[in-house]
């Protein structure tokens, strides 16, 4: 019985933390957190990988609930290439929760990070659900200028993952991590229901305070006529 009314507390404890936090809130967030990662070349994601990815997610300040039931939870976005481009398309909200990552620091915020390497992985965001590592191939991602010395792992990965907690940016695994769609942050940004298929495999355009995320994007992964095509067809 105190198990439960514990649990209960920090499922209450959950919900009011994201009550106050908006859908635009969380997209100036993933767009300050991406920012910040990219802005030290030498240890943030490698470039080259950033314009090899289909998709990117973001979620900033991943809670780690390391007291009563060792898990995380968090909100966040998906953002895909638009079908036939290399440009960025509009943002679908999801959730990340799920057991024990291995974290570098317990009971503290986690910024997360996913690339999407190819089509499989593309599809995975736009399902209804998907647990990394069983569903989706993951792997931790490599920090630095450039990724030419990937792994055989990390060419055969559906998508490959880094976390910063307090500072400290590094690739990790998030095997176990549960993805669903935000239905409530989509109904936020859009003004009505929408699938995040809907939005992920459409040409749609974003909402205005997705402008600052996609900015950073382009910025970091620049659109360029005809890129991209080779390394889509390798996956």
């Amino acid at each position: 019985m105190r198990f439960l009314v514990a649990f209960a507390s920090l499922s209450m404890c959950a919900t009011g933390l994201y009550a106050a936090d908006t859908a635009a809130d969380r997209l100036q967030d993933s767009a300050v957190v991406l920012r910040e990662i990219m802005g030290a070349p030498d240890k943030g994601i490698p470039h080259d990988l950033l314009e090899k990815a289909r998709c990117i997610m973001i979620v900033p300040g991943l809670k780690k609930g390391a007291f009563i039931v060792g898990g995380e939870y968090g909100k966040g976005f998906a953002m895909c290439r638009r079908p036939g481009s290399q440009q960025w398309g509009a943002p679908a909200a999801i959730t990340m929760s799920g057991g024990s990552f291995g974290f570098q620091i317990g009971g503290s915020d986690t910024d997360v990070v996913v690339l999407a390497m190819n089509q499989r992985g593309m599809e995975r965001l736009m399902s209804d659900k998907f647990q990394l590592g069983a569903d989706a191939s993951v792997a931790a991602g490599p920090v630095g200028r450039t990724a030419q010395a990937e792994t055989d792992l990390e060419l055969r990965a559906e998508m490959l993952s880094w976390s910063r907690s307090r500072g400290v940016f590094a690739g990790i695994s998030l095997n176990g991590a549960v993805v669903k769609p935000d239905q409530g942050a989509n109904e936020q940004l859009y003004g009505h229901k929408m699938s995040n298929r809907d939005i992920l495999a459409s040409n749609m355009r974003p909402p205005a305070a997705a402008r600052e995320l996609i900015a950073e994007l382009n910025r970091y992964s620049p659109h360029r006529e005809g890129s991209g095509t080779a390394a889509r067809e390798r996956h």
